[in-house]
């Protein structure tokens, strides 16, 4: 039996709809084998699917093929979770945030004003937090 990827992802509940699921593909967050894959893509047993969620890339090894939305339980029949530990951790990692409060009615910022936002801004970031994959 040959299933789409994007149709595999909602049946293993990877994501929650299925347009979720085409919009990942067609983002390039979801790899087989380390390229890039359309939606339409076939799954095939023992493919290795690497799915970037946020922060965090999840690795799924496909069992068994199926097409219909899975019960959370019945899930492990047809995808095994190989995610490493060290990605899972991400996900409970303090994350970081940073509000500056202007007083109302104080308008927008001048120049002077954004040039000391953004040296404060750069003193305050802790490196390069691009998103690599």
């Amino acid at each position: 039996m040959e299933v789409r990827i994007d149709k595999y992802l909602w049946a293993i509940r990877v994501f929650k709809t299925r347009s979720d699921a085409t919009d990942a593909c067609k983002g390039g967050k979801v790899r087989i084998g380390g390229s890039d894959i359309k939606p339409s893509r076939p799954v095939r047993p023992g493919d290795i699917i690497t799915v970037r969620k946020g922060a965090v890339t999840y690795s799924y090894r496909v069992l068994e093929p199926v097409d219909k939305r899975q019960g959370a339980q019945l899930v492990p029949r047809y995808a095994e979770n190989i995610t490493p530990q060290e990605e899972l951790d991400k996900m409970k990692s303090p994350v970081e945030t940073f509000f500056l409060k202007r007083d109302r009615g104080a308008g927008r910022p001048t120049k002077k004003e954004r040039r000391q936002m953004d040296s404060l801004w750069d003193s305050l970031s802790f490196g390069s937090q691009e998103d690599e994959y």
